[in-house]
């Protein structure tokens, strides 16, 4: 890949609240490389996303000592530098273990921009004590970022009873008729409960924008940032 073909979005950061980030997924080990480069020659960090194993085994090994991955997520920080983040706005909360590359992908996400946040796993409704067992402590965030696959019910059961801004992720986890996600994806667009966010399938990443424009939007009226 020439350096004339890549364009880094470098006023993200200012312009949207959050930092740019790598979709990897249908990118050569040798193209996610020139990237890299790019963002190195900038001293920028960034997010990798969908980053499968074989890739980033492909990567040069300069790159790769330098990139802290995570396969369950397919998330990788480059260049980046954790700070002390604050008490965490966000709770991100999955109906089973299954979903959990979805949510760990947002809970990177919101990590990779120093926002901290609760997870909250396999708590379904297929026993629903589980969930109402951890509520209170759900209801103590801002966001909800509701992460379910099969018929994608949680985030319709959660959308009923936080009063935060729920923000739904359907997953592909399911048999059959879940159709790769479809099913739990118009579930939750046609959920009862009022003011349910839907993203995309799988999408953990862009629930975590949302999120963290959300949050943004929230320090702009309050005057805090």
């Amino acid at each position: 890949m020439a350096e004339s073909d890549i364009k880094l979005d470098l006023e993200r950061p200012a312009r949207l609240g959050f930092g740019e980030a790598v979709f990897c997924a249908q990118k050569s080990a040798g193209q996610i490389g020139d990237i890299l480069a790019e963002a190195d020659r900038r001293e920028l960090p960034f997010l990798l996303t969908r980053l499968d194993e074989a890739t980033f085994a492909a990567l040069a090994e300069d790159h790769r000592r330098r990139i802290d991955y995570d396969p369950l997520s397919g998330t990788g920080f480059f260049r980046f530098e954790p700070r002390e983040a604050e008490a965490p706005l966000v709770a991100v909360v999955t109906a089973g273990t299954s979903d959990a590359g979805a949510a760990r992908e947002a809970i990177r996400t919101l990590a990779f921009n120093h926002l901290a946040a609760t997870a909250i796993f396999d708590v379904g409704v297929a026993g629903l004590w589980r969930l109402l067992d951890r509520l209170d402590e759900i209801k103590r965030h801002p966001v909800v970022i509701a992460v379910a696959g099969m018929d994608a019910a949680m985030p319709s059961v959660l959308g009923g009873l936080v009063p935060g801004l729920l923000i739904a992720v359907p997953t592909s986890t399911g048999y059959g008729a879940a159709r790769g996600g479809e099913t739990a994806f118009a579930a939750a667009l046609a959920s009862c409960a009022p003011g349910v966010v839907v993203c995309n399938i799988d999408n953990g990443y862009g629930a975590a924008c949302a999120a963290i424009r959300s949050l943004t939007a929230a320090r702009m009226i309050t005057g805090e940032g």
